[in-house]
């Protein structure tokens, strides 16, 4: 509490003198220049926070939510948003009884910070607005009930504090990180199993050829698919077989889905270090032994980082989805597989896994859009005063979109690969796939005439959103 007591007194002290400081006795963006008396400097921060809360559009996830209050929480903690330790308390005992704000998704172009939904975020204290709790939505005072607080009267610069802040673009990017992670990870497994159902060779995840090139993300995955194939009795029937190099969605996954994996954990650098930072704005230093301190006006809360991690982390996510679509369009092709057409017997009167296909690459296609990036677009607001915007909370906010996306497109695949390894039966995958098989078919029975598939669709994608498939890739690093 020292670090934030020191950073209200400053601001105390400042009201005190009647010294002009940007948020704390004055107006706001294109305001700035607007002397506030003392006796409003109350109704000055109530009226921010109401001012801004215009989000439009669904609610948040409730997962965000609590990111964001634990990231607002950590940023005012450091002690530099001159805010009092009460406002840190009443933040604090809203996370630990679940009293979650309701916020709308749309509404923040990153830069000054996420206002509206922090705004959101925010008027809670003020007995304004709705919170869910125990999945039950209550009004703004029976959520303060429930966490055992009161209406707050807001101090001079603590709406400002509360509203400035990349918070919702660094929860929402963390929170599809932590998708994207699991997606990966399931992109492995499907792709090791596409290659034993196409009889793809597993001589292009030779270590050799990945330490050679250097590039830290595709050595682990190779390592990943070698660990996956090792001992198959499929992969090893067709060892001397004619065929020399198969197609790039099976031989070159390695290199591809290594550059997904270092994008990935670039973003997540830049994220974590983001989700620790302080990005209120004023700042409030106060010298070695609180003699005095200065009001530091920057622009911490411009969200370019957070918008280019979202960004390549589109990149990255797409790419996923875009590879594994191939391989289902490989693994259904008898030129290419070896397998029946469209992997099912009898042809003609069964149809078998030609429209999945056609589901998956209509999803491949949307995700090329939505992965266009969007911090190089920027709309001034606030009359010219915030001439540049980060467009940041969009950037990760459509990433839930191309995850979902992503995720049924694996499930196709997997339900695909899954059929083409029965069909080579005899034969059976390695005992790590084997597994993953197991898990498949405990869901969803081999496709043995045409049926109803969209349900086997959607079971196979809950077990992927649920790591279920992902829990059998092995350790990455």
């Amino acid at each position: 509490y020292a670090a934030i007591d020191r950073g209200a007194a400053a601001v105390a002290a400042i009201v005190q003198r009647g010294q002009p400081a940007y948020g704390v006795n004055t107006g706001f963006g294109r305001l700035a220049q607007t002397h506030i008396p003392k006796d409003q400097l109350e109704l000055l921060q109530r009226n921010l926070v109401l001012s801004h809360a215009v989000g439009v559009g669904d609610p948040l996830p409730a997962a965000v939510v609590r990111l964001m209050l634990a990231l607002k929480i950590a940023s005012l903690a450091r002690g530099y948003s001159g805010v009092r330790r009460e406002l840190v308390d009443a933040l604090v005992k809203l996370y630990n009884a679940d009293v979650l704000p309701r916020v709308p998704s749309k509404g923040s172009v990153g830069a000054s910070g996420d206002l509206a939904p922090l705004a959101h975020l925010s008027t809670v204290l003020l007995g304004v607005g709705e919170v869910e709790c125990a999945g039950k939505i209550l009004t703004a005072d029976e959520g303060l009930q429930r966490a055992g607080l009161g209406r707050i009267t807001l101090a001079a610069k603590e709406g400002l504090a509360l509203l400035n802040g990349t918070q919702t673009s660094t929860a929402l990017a963390l929170c599809n990180l932590f998708a994207i992670d699991n997606l990966f990870a399931t992109a492995i497994v499907s792709g090791a199993l596409s290659v034993d159902a196409a009889e793809g060779s597993a001589s292009p995840f030779d270590a050799r050829i990945h330490l050679l090139r250097g590039h830290p993300g595709q050595i682990a995955a190779a390592g990943a698919y070698r660990e996956l194939l090792a001992d198959s009795p499929i992969n090893s029937s067709h060892r001397e077989c004619g065929k020399v190099q198969d197609p790039y969605s099976l031989r070159c996954q390695p290199q591809v889905m290594g550059a997904c994996l270092d994008q990935m954990d670039s973003a997540r650098a830049v994220l974590l270090r983001e989700a620790n930072g302080v990005t209120d704005n004023p700042l409030v230093f106060v010298t070695e032994g609180a003699e005095s301190a200065e009001v530091l006006s920057g622009g911490n809360f411009h969200a370019e980082p957070v918008a280019f991690a979202a960004d390549n982390l589109a990149l990255a996510i797409a790419e996923i989805g875009a590879l594994s679509e191939r391989r289902i369009a490989l693994l259904i092709d008898a030129t290419l597989s070896g397998l029946p057409p469209f992997l099912v017997r009898d042809g003609g009167v069964n149809s078998g896994f030609m429209i999945a296909h056609v589901t998956a690459a209509a999803l491949a296609s949307e995700n090329k859009l939505l992965a266009h990036p969007a911090s190089v677009d920027s709309l001034p607001t606030s009359a010219n005063q915030e001439d540049h915007v980060s467009m940041a909370t969009f950037a990760a906010r459509k990433l839930g979109d191309i995850c979902t996306n992503t995720a049924y497109i694996l499930a196709i695949e997997l339900l695909a690969a899954a059929q083409g390894v029965d069909l080579r039966a005899p034969l059976v995958t390695s005992n790590r796939l084997q597994a993953v098989m197991r898990e498949i078919r405990v869901r969803v029975p081999h496709y043995d005439i045409d049926h109803y598939l969209a349900p086997d669709i959607a079971s196979i994608t809950q077990a992927v959103t649920a790591g279920v498939i992902a829990a059998h890739c092995p350790a990455l690093r």
